[in-house]
């Protein structure tokens, strides 16, 4: 089995846990729970946990044994007290798994997988393999946790880390930049390999951290650092809290950001920051710039919805702020429907910290790869490849000479001239601005009749269990409205 056919495998023993109402999200969290004992087990690591809940504990036991055995181990790992991996993965962790021949199944068939097959990647890329497909499968869940792989790696590629250089993402969700980053200077150091002894300790321990608030989505994040052996702090907390204002002195801030705004409008709680506003993305704006070394050479590359480029008041304010401590010196315009919902517009603005606090942006370069590009979604996902002339441009060793319709500079003076409005550098096209926010008619009618087809098949079995019911029969009642909810895409409340 290579490592498709192996995410494939993993991500069909979800169908094992429909019964027990369990969603997606729920089951790679499951999932995790018994993938890192597993691994633990693969890797010759098994050591670092207690002899009676490793992974032959669970493998021996059957029916009412295992499962109760399951949530003593659960209980257990995570009540260890030296705050270490083990504990991060499995505080307050809790099964979602009802019936104890699911979990027998689900054991079962994980020992059944040749994790050792030649063609098979590492352990690392399976995982980010799962959250990529969990991702894909609930976009209206998962995916806001999942920015699409492409789009890192080109992020990364292009703010270039270097060996020795604190890496950071103050919103990591499932970590993924900070894998990025660590893959790519583990590939210009021949895997480490042209390092010292102490800075290969660097790399491990601090050159990449980051902080999560949601806890499932913690988990994930902490499970996907080991597999990649990345021993850097993942804090579980906001970043937008007075947990942010000791954040700060990085060389590299890679990130984005969550959408919205703050819960029942809070105002910002930090009082290190100059502008307070309800809207998350802008105070993430401010934390990034002001988080950087004062150095000229720190820089961050941070993923933002368009509200951030024109709103006004405060937003306009936080832009100008940005403006003259850092050289906002690109601003990529992305296309839509790369993201879990429907015609988000995002960009991503590239910005160095200057050795001053004011005049470090004296012109803007934006490159439009949103405009008449074709319809991403499922069918068609974003690829490396479509940013090909964006990376030659950005990379150009003088962009004034590159000749390319989506490329536009802005001097400083323009900006100001346009309220320092950021939202510049379009192409106009009337034709196509009538079409850009509808999705791909094909991927929506395709998606519409595999939430249906779920839903009708789960409106079956109610229909059975209920007259199951009638029959006067013993019934045990599974929690089928939650699957139905989430086949046809509402939320439970609705």
């Amino acid at each position: 089995m290579n490592n498709h056919e192996i995410v494939q495998k993993l991500w069909s023993l979800c169908n094992v846990l429909r019964d027990d109402g369990i969603t997606y999200h729920q089951y790679v969290t499951e999932l995790t729970y018994l993938l890192f004992l597993k691994m633990m087990k693969e890797t010759g690591q098994d050591y670092q946990i207690p002899e009676d809940y490793r992974w032959e504990s669970l493998s021996s036991k059957h029916g009412i044994e295992l499962k109760k055995h399951y949530v003593e181990l659960l209980n257990e790992l995570g009540n260890t007290q030296d705050g270490n991996i083990l504990s991060q993965i499995y505080t307050n962790a809790k099964t979602n798994i009802d019936e104890p021949k699911n979990l027998e199944k689900l054991i079962r068939s994980m020992d059944q997988i040749d994790w050792y097959s030649s063609d098979k990647e590492d352990f690392g890329d399976l995982y980010e393999g799962l959250l990529e497909k969990n991702a894909s499968e609930l976009k209206s869940g998962a995916g806001q946790y999942f920015t699409p792989r492409s789009l890192i790696n080109v992020i990364v590629q292009l703010v270039n880390p270097q060996p020795g250089e604190r890496c950071h993402d103050p919103a990591c969700g499932t970590f993924g930049f900070m894998i990025a980053a660590n893959n790519h200077v583990s590939k210009a150091t021949n895997e480490y390999f042209s390092l010292s002894e102490q800075e290969v300790e660097f790399q491990q321990k601090e050159a990449f951290t980051g902080v999560e608030l949601v806890r499932d989505t913690h988990r994930l994040a902490m499970m996907n650092a080991l597999l990649h052996d990345i021993q850097g702090e993942v804090i579980l907390g906001d970043t937008l809290s007075s947990l942010g204002e000791g954040l700060k002195n990085y060389d590299c801030i890679l990130t984005n950001p969550p959408f919205g705004t703050k819960q029942g409008g809070e105002r910002l709680t930090r009082s290190d920051l100059t502008y307070t506003t309800t809207n998350k993305q802008l105070n993430f704006l401010q934390h990034i710039y002001r988080a950087l070394k004062a150095n000229g050479k720190a820089r961050a590359a941070v993923v933002l919805p368009d509200n951030v480029l024109f709103e006004s008041g405060v937003g306009g304010e936080i832009r100008r702020d940005l403006m003259n401590k850092c050289n906002l010196h690109t601003i990529l315009r992305l296309p839509t429907g790369i993201f879990y919902a429907q015609g988000v517009k995002t960009n991503v603005l590239f910005f160095t910290r200057g050795e001053t606090e004011a005049g470090n942006t004296k012109e803007v370069w934006v490159y439009d790869l949103r405009t008449n590009m074709p319809s991403f979604g499922k069918r068609n996902p974003l690829k490396e490849e479509h940013f090909a002339d964006f990376i030659k441009v950005y990379d150009a060793e003088d962009r004034s000479k590159v000749a390319d319709d989506r490329w536009n500079v802005f001097t400083r003076e323009e900006i100001a001239k346009k309220d320092d409005s950021l939202d510049i550098g379009l192409i106009a096209d009337e034709a196509h601005s009538i079409y850009e926010n509808l999705p791909d008619p094909i991927g929506s009618a395709e998606e519409a009749i595999e939430k249906l087809t779920q839903a009708v098949g789960l409106l079956n079995e109610v229909v059975d269990e209920l007259r199951f019911v009638e029959s006067g029969k013993s019934y045990k009642p599974k929690n089928k409205i939650l699957l139905i909810n989430e086949a046809v895409g509402v939320s439970s409340d609705e």
